[in-house]
């Protein structure tokens, strides 16, 4: 049969029903209009697959067994595992360590340098809540600046706007981009999307050789201290350069602030809020739980004209303007989500730290004792047998184990013993 025939329609809506059992996942977490994003993007016009896209140089995929965990530290004394059924891909860019997991709650998971940026189960709830409030709160954008957001995950929210005329994504690692592509097929549309612009430099020199100002930008990046990459996107004068020559006179800023729980907040969140409080004349923090980071998370806005925060106004404007329905948020819960607990609420008033380029230069001491390392880091490409022993293929394999970047570890063990 001719897969272009009058019988494609047909077979396409066979195979929306079926895919759920090709890609394994549970019934709870099926999103038909996912799955026939899926066979757009896969399926070319004749019925057949699709190419997948380049990515960075990698190591043998290899089965993993149920002991094998991914953890991240939360505290000195605290750590998050999530359980790892595979290794997607491990490598490195030019700029840092490239780690595609297949966890057994959250679905993929992206982990770059060790630490976990978001998985496919719950990434949909970062991203929402890391655009969509800006772009609601401002009164008619047009035009959208994402610092970082390689991925393509940011754009794709920004980009169901109905006015939004332009999207930039200014990342200074291209290979994220191919890596993702591959891996994360949510962001196809957004990348073939023509309002979308991408560019592979630092978000810093970019901005600042720009002579066009942007309605809201958007910080989409890691936390300071874990990366010496974009330190300098959260520093004081960076802050001053935004205000003054990048956004619009009524334009909105927000940046991700990494994680805001009672025990985490003080490392990066607080003091991320007091530097823009001095550039800035209204500042305002909004938090929200991401199931897989085991934290609250935290993000912040802010503007030189008042934000208005009603949540009937929110939700006439999420009607109005984005394309489809959000899966997270509504108005009122973009109001709520400015509720901080007295506890944040005391640690940001009494917050005296400010980033500057000097801290970043010498290195800040975060809340925990961690400090910046004074040398330059020199990406780390992991040799075979260094992803054998990854994957705990050692001579005892419940017993070995090999870090993930500097930060998380995927490491094999049973649940009752130790690592020494």
């Amino acid at each position: 049969m001719d897969p272009t025939s009058i019988m494609w329609p047909f077979l396409r809506s066979f195979m929306v029903l079926l895919l759920p059992l090709y890609l394994n996942k549970s019934a709870q977490y099926i999103d038909l209009e996912l799955i026939e994003d899926y066979i757009e993007i896969n399926i070319n016009e004749k019925g057949q697959k699709k190419p997948d896209e380049d990515e960075p140089s990698s190591h043998n995929v290899t089965e993993v067994t149920v002991n094998h965990w991914f953890e991240q530290e939360i505290d000195s004394d605290v750590k998050w595992g999530l359980a790892t059924n595979r290794v997607e891909f491990q490598g490195a860019s030019e700029f840092q360590n490239l780690t595609v997991l297949t966890t057994k709650r959250f679905g993929k998971a992206l982990v770059f340098d060790g630490h976990l940026q978001n998985t496919e189960m719950d990434e949909y709830i970062y991203h929402e809540s890391l655009v969509h409030p800006a772009l609601l709160l401002h009164n008619e954008p047009k035009t959208v600046f994402i610092m970082g957001g390689g991925g393509g995950s940011a754009a794709r929210e920004a980009l169901r706007h109905r006015n939004i005329k332009k999207v930039k994504i200014c990342d200074i690692d291209k290979d994220i981009s191919g890596l993702i592509r591959k891996h994360v097929r949510a962001n196809h549309k957004a990348f073939n999307d023509k309002r979308l612009q991408i560019v592979y430099n630092d978000a810093k020199d970019e901005l600042e050789k720009s002579k066009e100002k942007f309605d809201v930008i958007i910080g989409d990046l890691p936390d300071p201290n874990e990366s010496k990459l974009c330190n300098n996107l959260y520093t004081k004068s960076f802050y001053e350069h935004v205000a003054n020559q990048n956004l619009k006179e009524d334009g909105l800023f927000v940046t991700q602030a990494g994680p805001a729980g009672i025990l985490t907040h003080k490392a990066v969140f607080s003091p991320i809020y007091n530097t823009l409080k001095q550039v800035f004349t209204y500042v305002i923090a909004y938090t929200t739980v991401v199931p897989s980071y085991g934290d609250l998370y935290g993000w912040i806005m802010a503007s030189n004209k008042p934000i208005n925060l009603d949540s009937e106004q929110l939700n006439k404007r999420i009607g109005e303007r984005i394309k489809g329905e959000l899966r997270y948020l509504d108005g009122p819960l973009i109001t709520a989500s400015t509720a901080l607990s007295k506890t944040l609420k005391k640690s940001l008033m009494k917050e005296t730290r400010i980033f500057t380029e000097e801290h970043m230069r010498v290195g800040f001491v975060r809340q925990r004792g961690i400090r910046f390392e004074e040398e330059a880091r020199e990406p780390k490409v992991m040799k075979e047998e260094d992803s054998r022993r990854c994957l705990g293929r050692g001579k005892d394999e419940n017993k070995t184990w090999s870090s993930v970047g500097r930060g998380g570890k995927l490491i094999s063990k049973k649940r009752n013993e130790g690592i020494d």
